[in-house]
């Protein structure tokens, strides 16, 4: 990638999905080139892409679309459809998730997640193609399926990945990888061994797009903010995968008092063991200036696009509204 790419995530906070459609043509405007949907407990990963899609010439992504929640034929069929309203514009951003999505909301099973990506992705290679697909995986099997409305061009899939293994299957087989919870200083680990990786597969090591979800806190330092941030952290960083991620990283000795304590049922005592210094490696905060020069140093450490996720935790909807929308407009490309 030549070119470092700012995009949004969305959907946004406080907005309807129907109201995307206004906020992407003035972030096109603004000089961002993408929108890339999130997918958790709000609203699938496609609808807002569609919205965006049709209203705009931004490029789109899904970052990302469960390989669990969906069987193989739904989720080549969401992406020929998706491929239609965005032909050339639409980046399949694929995933495993988490146990809490797989098997306590999606009745799932979540196992052997590097092996079910793998085999989604060679599914998904030759249905979008448009071939007859017969499949025998260990995971999953397909038999007889084709696309009547296969995409008129190829659709890039990128992957969702954490750690080595799945950082590894992004540089062998994907066209991009999705990095998500890491912190700048983090981004050169990860980056290397997706790197390595194509280049061990006979792939151009610099042909394999790296994307990554920025969180970003744009409420002024106020005690609820902090508190906010302290419960995103806690949220996600007590699931498996994620604990994992940061054992990984290195972060083990200071996240493992919060860890220790959420273990505990002492939800509070988890808070309050989050260390400043995690909460500043791991989302941006300050002002305008100090927001956009830490995105920059992700950039510089190899991400090639940044979707924005723009929290606020303030309760009052318009004033959420507004302070998304000024975020919006202030940490625009076209300030760059």
């Amino acid at each position: 990638m030549e070119q470092k790419r700012w995009a949004l995530s969305v959907p946004l906070d406080g907005f309807t999905i129907a109201e995307l459609a206004e906020i992407a043509r003035e972030a096109e405007q603004l000089g961002y080139s993408d929108a890339w949907s999130m997918e958790v407990d709000g609203v699938d990963c496609f609808t807002p892409l569609a919205v965006v899609g049709q209203a705009t010439r931004l490029r789109v992504g899904t970052a990302i679309a469960n390989v669990y929640t969906r069987g193989p034929a739904t989720l080549a069929m969401s992406a020929a459809g998706m491929a239609e309203v965005a032909p050339g514009r639409f980046c399949l951003g694929i995933g495993t998730g988490s146990q809490p999505i797989v098997e306590t909301w999606n009745s799932g099973q979540f196992h052997r997640p590097a092996t079910r990506l793998r085999e989604m992705l060679q599914f998904l290679r030759q249905a979008l193609a448009g071939e007859r697909v017969v499949f025998q995986g260990e995971t999953f099997a397909v038999n007889g399926f084709r696309l009547s409305r296969p995409p008129t061009a190829s659709i890039p899939i990128y992957v969702a990945a954490l750690r080595p293994t799945m950082l590894r299957i992004a540089g062998v087989y994907g066209d991009g990888a999705i990095l998500n919870w890491l912190s700048a200083s983090d981004v050169r680990k990860s980056v290397g061994v997706v790197r390595t990786a194509a280049e061990q597969a006979g792939r151009d090591p610099g042909a394999v797009e790296i994307t990554a979800r920025l969180f970003l806190c744009i409420d002024p330092p106020t005690p609820e903010a902090e508190m906010g941030v302290r419960r995103h952290i806690t949220t996600y960083l007590n699931v498996t995968v994620y604990q994992k991620f940061h054992q990984w990283l290195g972060r083990a000795e200071l996240l493992t008092p919060m860890w220790e304590a959420w273990k505990r049922g002492d939800r509070k005592g988890a808070l309050t063991a989050v260390p400043e210094q995690v909460i500043d490696e791991l989302v941006i905060r300050g002002t305008v200036e100090q927001m956009r020069a830490h995105v920059l140093r992700y950039m510089e450490a190899g991400v090639d696009t940044a979707f924005l996720q723009l929290m606020t935790f303030e309760t009052d909807p318009a004033r959420k509204r507004e302070r998304i929308l000024q975020a919006m407009r202030a940490l625009a490309p076209v300030h760059v």
